[in-house]
């Protein structure tokens, strides 16, 4: 018997089957506009303010990595994308996306 409900389903009441399709519809374009709302939004929101620090960054400013490793930018390379952070007596080189944050005194 369950074989044939889809069928009889399908065959009765031809013109209730438009009206299932857009409510269809709109509970996907629904779900879609949650997504946007909730997930999507905001993490653009959050790529711009980084690539806004990226761009603001100068030299003596006191930076964290993403790795947790805090330092002061030493010289900045536009070219190559990269940072020299200073820590302590050493230099290291990094990618600038690897900045996470700024850090205040």
């Amino acid at each position: 018997m369950d074989i044939y409900f889809p069928i009889l389903m399908s065959a009765g009441g031809g013109g209730d089957a438009g009206g299932a399709g857009m409510v269809q519809l709109g509970f996907f374009a629904l779900i879609f506009v949650v997504m946007y709302l909730l997930l999507i939004r905001p993490q653009r929101k959050k790529q711009k303010e980084h690539e806004q620090l990226l761009k603001n960054l100068k030299k003596g400013d006191k930076i964290v990595t993403t790795s947790g490793m805090f330092g002061i930018i030493f010289a900045i390379d536009d070219e190559r994308n990269m940072v020299v952070l200073k820590m302590g007596e050493v230099k290291l080189e990094f990618l600038k996306s690897s900045i996470a944050a700024r850090v205040d005194n």
